[in-house]
């Protein structure tokens, strides 16, 4: 049985949040990545469950809980993640989890930097009170949540926009990775995880 260490972790760093039925892949990729980097990126369960089943039936292990994590808006920066994986229906649980949503309301408004895969951008960050303007890549179909509060879609592959980062699909988990590494230890750092993944 996993047991947790009376650690309590703070907001302020880089957490990836999993709810049951994520995407896989879009949580342990960019996760790799950014560890690879030297980033103390952390997976974050949002049920006090010790594994998260993934879509594909994948159990992975949370290093903490929602419930244990120190919230606050003081000191938060552009280097303070939230990364939100994709995945059916894990997406619309981490949407639909009111806790959740007004932490990520609280933390971008604080200056914090907010991340999204797959359908994560339509369903979770849609939920911000203001993202007109807000250039955004997502999977196909879940558009329509962003587009109707202001944001323009792009299609690209991953898509940076001021404090907001996100990622078309699975297939493009390792670069939403690299494209939240860079904006947390420049483009330098990136380069040098993209070359040793060989990637170039």
């Amino acid at each position: 049985m996993l047991i947790f260490a009376e650690t309590r972790y703070f907001m302020k760093g880089v957490h990836v949040f999993l709810a049951e039925g994520f995407e896989p892949v879009e949580a342990l990729a960019p996760c790799d990545v950014l560890r690879r980097g030297g980033l103390d990126a952390r997976l974050v369960a949002i049920e006090e469950e010790p594994v998260v089943m993934s879509a594909h039936g994948i159990a992975v292990g949370p290093d903490a809980f929602l419930s244990e994590l120190e919230t606050s808006p003081a000191g938060i920066s552009a280097a303070d993640m939230m990364i939100f994986p994709g995945g059916m229906p894990g997406a619309r649980n981490l949407a639909e989890n009111k806790t959740l949503m007004r932490l990520m309301r609280e933390h971008y408004a604080a200056g914090g930097t907010l991340a999204a895969i797959c359908a994560a951008p339509g369903l979770v960050l849609s939920q911000l009170e203001e993202v007109s303007g807000v250039h955004f890549t997502c999977y196909e179909g879940f558009e329509t949540p962003m587009l109707s509060k202001g944001a323009i879609y792009t299609a690209a592959g991953t898509q940076t926009s001021g404090r907001i980062i996100t990622g078309r699909g699975p297939g493009y988990a390792t670069e939403f990775g690299l494209a939240i590494l860079a904006a947390v230890k420049g483009p330098d750092a990136a380069a040098r995880v993209r070359s040793g993944m060989y990637l170039d």
